[in-house]
């Protein structure tokens, strides 16, 4: 496998992670996230407003689009469109015109537009950061981590279809990596991985693969070195715009909840495990309640809690739980959870030797 990069983009932060599997070497930093950079591009921006480029994580720059509207014109390509939302109907309806990527790209050259290019990935800039580790910004391995919550049909629900794309999966492969795909067998409806992927391959590497993000916390925080010799693992990552707890049972998931992180409080969180050990949570219900849904493959029991890990930017959240937490850090960085989990799943596709993330 050799060198690696690998890159979780969060809502907050954009995590990176270099590592070689011939010296064990590693470095890493974590940065403003690409949709950050993107909310300040786009308020630096002046008059009307062209926008082009795929689909990438888009609660920040949204209000921002919105409110430009009001006052200038603002287009955006119907592939970049669904970052903001992927019913286009919705987006028309906040002043925005929506318009094919053919006619946007005719437009490109007019001067009565600022021009704004939506996408996760900005290879320069990733450049700048890496070359700035002392390594050649050329890899074996590109693994990248994203929240997609797949393109529902028409009337479903966006949070409901996702946890139906991870019981499907789940329910044939319980492990966490079963979720990761390498460019070429992203499915359709993963709209935002694919944009991601297709971006990635203006990185000069041999391989590339793309992952949940969910997924990747979820495995990345059962690498934390004191849970190896445990057979039930909890793992809470507490991210910046979305919590996931997930019981890991010799590496397979028995369980898992998704919630807003904006929603968790320690009562809430507290409720939250005590159900998903006994086996009782209910998707429906969740969905109801305001969270993202869940998902039950059998009952782990309490035992579970007695090996919680905590990871994630916001994880100071559960310091108020009634139950112990170890606060997980693969590779000695509780930033690096989603990372790892790339890696690790990637490591376990290709059936390579283990990686020590002490």
């Amino acid at each position: 496998m050799s060198r690696c990069l690998i890159l979780d983009v969060g809502a907050g932060t954009l995590d990176i992670l270099y590592y070689s599997t011939e010296d064990e070497q590693h470095y890493k930093a974590v940065v403003k996230s690409p949709i950050l950079v993107m909310e300040e591009k786009a308020r630096g921006l002046l008059g009307n407003l062209l926008v082009t480029g795929g689909e990438m994580g888009g609660g920040a720059v949204l209000k921002v689009l919105t409110e430009r509207a009001r006052t200038e014109e603002v287009i955006v390509s119907a592939s970049a469109a669904a970052t903001l939302h992927h019913a286009l109907q919705r987006v028309r309806s906040w002043g925005i015109r929506v318009i094919e990527d053919s006619e946007a790209e005719e437009l490109k050259g007019s001067t009565k537009y600022s021009f704004l290019v939506f996408q996760d990935l900005d290879v320069e800039r990733l450049k700048s950061i890496v070359e700035g580790f002392g390594v050649p910004f050329q890899f074996d391995i590109l693994g990248i981590c994203a929240q997609d919550h797949g393109t529902p049909p028409e009337g479903v629900s966006h949070l409901d279809y996702r946890h139906q794309i991870f019981k499907a999966s789940l329910d044939k492969n319980p492990s966490p990596h079963a979720l990761l795909y390498k460019d070429s067998e992203i499915p359709a409806t993963f709209n935002r991985l694919r944009s991601i992927a297709e971006s990635a391959r203006f990185i000069p590497s041999k391989e590339i693969y793309v992952m949940d993000s969910g997924m990747a916390a979820i495995l990345g925080g059962s690498m934390d070195s004191r849970t190896q010799a445990i057979e039930r693992v909890l793992v809470l990552d507490i991210a910046t715009s979305h919590t996931v707890g997930a019981i890991l049972e010799r590496e397979e998931i028995a369980g898992l909840f998704e919630y807003h992180t904006r929603d968790i409080t320690s009562e809430k969180l507290d409720a939250l495990l005590i159900e998903l050990t006994e086996g009782t949570l209910n998707h429906d219900r969740i969905l109801q309640g305001g969270g993202h849904g869940a998902y039950i493959r059998k009952k782990a029991g309490k035992v579970a809690l007695k090996t919680i890990v905590a990871t994630g930017p916001k994880r100071s959240l559960a310091q108020n739980s009634t139950f112990p937490m170890i606060l997980g850090s693969p590779l000695g960085d509780n930033m690096m959870t989603g990372t790892v989990g790339v890696l690790e799943a990637i490591r376990r596709r290709k059936n390579l030797p283990p990686i020590s993330y002490a």
